[in-house]
């Protein structure tokens, strides 16, 4: 994350969540940049749709910039791209206030498979990302404001590969006798589920009468942010070993996968104490298409159709039906498998996309993730039926 400085334009990631790999001034206006991505322990699965990166010395007319280096893999399929035709990034001049690039910015060159961004910058600094950034420094501010509610509190399940902590939030009103465990950003690139959480949390410690029902009727446990160290260092989908956070549940290693193993353990350790978990959902975000995916029955239709009711998910008629643990390789594993086949919880998978959203027939923003972690949490309370 050193600045490099290439003729009259200045590139560089020195910040918190940059990243870029190489990068070439190839005209005055016109900048290649390849996307670092990330591999696993094996050197495998690379991804390559996180890059957030800031340009200075910015001419005041058209500027070109080059996304390239996007060919991944993914569960060991090659030719996989993540950043796609209808990737639309992000940009920003102060880091704070962010917008799309619209379709008549962006080009896709498919010989070369490269995401074209052009853009006449109104100051000589602008911010470029794959989506809206939410850092550690975020997740600290509101932190911040959530602790001085006298419903939440907020630990740590344990300590990151490089010693971070793991936070874990819980919101209640009394002694509830149901609890809705939640979890976020196992993926340091899907920033839009950080959003979501945050939006959650402020409606559930709010004075709103709807959040005080579900303050009462629920203990919420909540993990928002699963790899802090990937989301401090600008990475996409492994956490600082080379795991993949959403994999490995089978087998969670405390040196090679703390996080997990920290997870886990305070899962288990709620339930090995008789409380319940009446509902566990992961959030993720994907490319295209909103779905959940988890076990059939009643509470699937129920949370499936409340869901299809808010302003911006996509939802399917029902969900995807969770692969049979016996046919899911060792180490691959997902949180919410794990939980389904070793302890019988009624456990979800959620994708979001990050492309166009056929509901809103644009892309969501910031605002629309968290008025989503509002109908979420009001969602998951009308599923599980409030006070039944």
């Amino acid at each position: 994350m050193v600045p490099i400085f290439l003729a009259a334009i200045a590139v560089t990631t020195f910040f918190e969540g940059g990243s870029l790999g190489r990068m070439e001034q190839v005209a005055p206006a016109h900048v290649q940049c390849a996307v670092e991505g990330q591999s696993d322990q094996d050197g495998r699965n690379r991804q390559a749709n996180w890059y957030y990166f800031r340009l200075d010395g910015l001419p005041r007319t058209e500027i070109r910039i080059d996304l390239t280096d996007l060919e991944g893999e993914y569960n060991y399929r090659p030719d996989s791209y993540s950043v796609t035709p209808r990737t639309r990034p992000v940009y920003s001049y102060d880091n704070r206030s962010w917008r799309h690039f619209d379709n008549t910015q962006v080009t896709w060159d498919d010989a070369r498979k490269h995401l074209i961004l052009r853009l006449t910058p109104q100051r000589g600094r602008i911010w470029i990302a794959h989506a809206v950034p939410y850092t550690t420094a975020h997740l600290f501010r509101l932190r911040r404001e959530i602790e001085r509610s006298p419903f939440a509190g907020w630990t740590s399940a344990g300590p990151t590969s490089q010693g971070r902590d793991l936070p874990l939030v819980t919101v209640a009103e009394g002694a509830p006798p149901r609890a809705v465990w939640l979890m976020a950003r196992q993926h340091a690139w899907e920033t839009g589920t950080s959003w979501v959480i945050e939006g959650a949390l402020r409606f559930l410690v709010s004075a709103d009468p709807g959040a005080a029902v579900l303050r009462r009727r629920f203990i919420w446990k909540i993990f928002p942010m699963a790899d802090p160290d990937g989301v401090a260092n600008g990475k996409v989908r492994f956490n600082a070993q080379g795991y993949d956070v959403n994999r490995n549940w089978d087998r969670p290693g405390s040196a090679s996968t703390p996080e997990i193993w920290a997870m886990k353990r305070a899962m288990l350790a709620w339930l090995d104490s008789g409380q319940p978990v009446d509902l566990f959902l992961a959030m993720h975000n994907q490319e295209s298409g909103d779905y959940l995916d988890g076990p059939e029955g009643p509470l699937a239709t129920r949370l499936t159709a409340a869901l299809a009711r808010t302003a911006s998910f996509q939802a399917e008629t029902s969900p995807r039906k969770t692969a049979d643990p016996k046919a899911v390789a060792a180490g691959r594993m997902m949180v919410h498998q794990s939980l389904q086949h070793e302890r019988s919880v009624p456990a979800f998978l959620m994708e979001m996309a990050v492309e166009e959203n056929r509901k809103l027939n644009r892309l969501r923003s910031v605002e629309d993730n968290l008025q989503f972690g509002r109908e979420l949490v009001l969602a998951i309370g009308e599923a599980l039926g409030e006070g039944k």
